[in-house]
């Protein structure tokens, strides 16, 4: 019921995207979360500031796995591409 209205007003995509964007230091873990600088979604990409450069090259091919991991900890297909600036 719920889940419906949401749906109806046009909310439950930002819901989402809200509780992925909070999932990121969780699946990312406390090591790349503490140089994580600002985090927000555009387009079904996840932007993901990041203090290093030498932590962006690595985890930009990790990239999918990122992808799978958050989509699942929302329960649906949220983003379909991450870019680490």
């Amino acid at each position: 019921m719920i889940l419906r209205t949401l749906r109806e007003q046009g909310l439950e995509t930002p819901l989402n995207q809200k509780r992925l964007v909070e999932s990121w230091p969780e699946v990312a873990g406390p090591m790349i979360a503490g140089y994580t600088l600002n985090t927000y979604i555009y387009n079904q990409t996840l932007y993901v500031r990041l203090s290093s450069a030498a932590l962006r090259a690595d985890l930009s091919m990790r990239r999918q796995e990122f992808v799978q991991r958050l989509n699942a900890v929302v329960g649906e297909q949220v983003i379909a591409d991450i870019r680490f600036c």
